[in-house]
């Protein structure tokens, strides 16, 4: 029979490999087919929607509004921002190689971080899956020709990277700490991180204030297809956020990391299969290895979480847990018992006999005369 909370991770999984998957197809579509070169806008358009979902999800019914002090979910509206923008500074400042280093090198990254400032220390072989991972996708997705960085660059991806790693850590220990779900985190610290997004858009993007020309974001075009496609990827941006607070509370932000992985074996795997891209024997090997650590570290997940949590060895008594008499059979131990007491102290042996008598004999005894004096001897 399926358990339905051990089956929910795994869906959550599912919506956030699908969901994180159709959002970078539809990002490129308004990116590049329809000239929306953006991103800050855009990923200001994401968390307004995100916000509109949750508030409408709340109408619903979903979950409820609980209030906590904004001071709590600010540090987390930032992170998400910095990640967002240090994010988009590595890609413009360093080659496409390097940047997925800086992406690979965050699973490493919340590991450190979770023993370094929560004490949480993973076992040797779950590092082990972490890097077999990393490497296959390193392997599959990296090329000798590609890596580079500038001084700036690296400060950009490093700060990516810890920006990234931290985003994804609170995403997790907000929730419990404050006491949230997934959608009532997501409805507290959305307004914050628009209201900061409002303010970074018109200092990185070109606004066209005074000229509103082609290539500003004043003087773009929208179309009926352009505002299709920015709805498509504003949904899909929900779901990616939504999906990616629901992993992450169901599991964690490792785990986290590693469904990411899944989703880029599955792009490269797709690539080849429906869209004839190359399979040169290095990305072959690349995707292989890093399916051997995503199914090794899952099969860790799951057999770590089926083990039953050792039962506390009492230091009680073993006495004490002896099955409690019913009253029939108090009444009729109790007159074998009274008998022979009676008997015992006819031939003034009664001492004698309850210091032989076995305990329960006794304790039967001493128990119906307790029920019929009403409660005291």
């Amino acid at each position: 029979m399926w358990d339905g909370e051990a089956v929910k991770p795994l869906l959550y999984g599912l919506l956030n490999v699908v969901s994180a998957t159709g959002i970078v197809f539809a990002n490129k579509a308004v990116l590049s087919n329809f000239g929306f070169s953006f991103t800050y806008a855009l990923t200001l358009i994401h968390t307004c929607t995100t916000l509109v979902g949750m508030m409408v999800f709340c109408r619903m019914g979903m979950f409820e509004v609980k209030a906590v002090p904004k001071r709590a979910v600010a540090p987390l509206a930032a992170a998400y921002v910095g990640y967002i923008v240090l994010c988009n500074l590595n890609l413009q400042l360093n080659t496409v190689g390097f940047y997925q280093i800086t992406k690979i090198a965050v699973a490493p990254a919340v590991l450190v971080a979770e023993a370094v400032f929560f004490g949480k220390q993973a076992s040797r072989r779950v590092v082990a899956a972490i890097v077999l991972v990393c490497l296959g996708v390193g392997l599959a997705t990296i090329t000798d020709t590609q890596i580079g960085s500038s001084a700036a660059g690296l400060l950009a991806g490093l700060g990516a990277v810890c920006a990234t790693a931290l985003y994804q850590i609170w995403a997790g220990t907000k929730q419990k700490e404050l006491g949230l779900g997934s959608m009532q985190l997501l409805h507290q610290y959305c307004p914050i991180a628009a209201i900061m997004l409002a303010i970074l858009v018109p200092i990185f993007e070109p606004m066209g204030w005074e000229d509103r020309a082609p290539g500003t974001l004043l003087g773009y075009k929208f179309t009926v297809a352009s505002v299709l496609a920015i709805a498509i990827s504003a949904v899909l941006g929900l779901l990616v956020s939504l999906s990616t607070f629901l992993v992450i509370g169901a599991t964690s932000s490792l785990t986290y990391n590693v469904v990411g992985h899944v989703k880029t074996a599955l792009i490269l795997a797709g690539g080849c299969i429906f869209f004839g891209d190359e399979m040169p024997p290095k990305k072959l090997a690349g995707i292989s290895v890093a399916m051997v650590g995503i199914i090794w570290y899952t099969q860790l997940k799951v057999s770590a979480s089926s083990v039953p949590a050792s039962p506390r060895k009492s230091t009680l008594p073993t006495h004490l847990y002896a099955k409690v008499p019913s009253r029939k059979e108090l009444d009729q131990e109790s007159q074998v018992t009274n008998g022979e007491l009676g008997e015992a102290a006819k031939g003034g042996s009664a001492n004698n006999y309850l210091r032989r008598a076995s305990p329960r004999s006794v304790a039967l005894h001493k128990a119906n005369m307790l029920q019929k004096s009403g409660g005291s001897l």
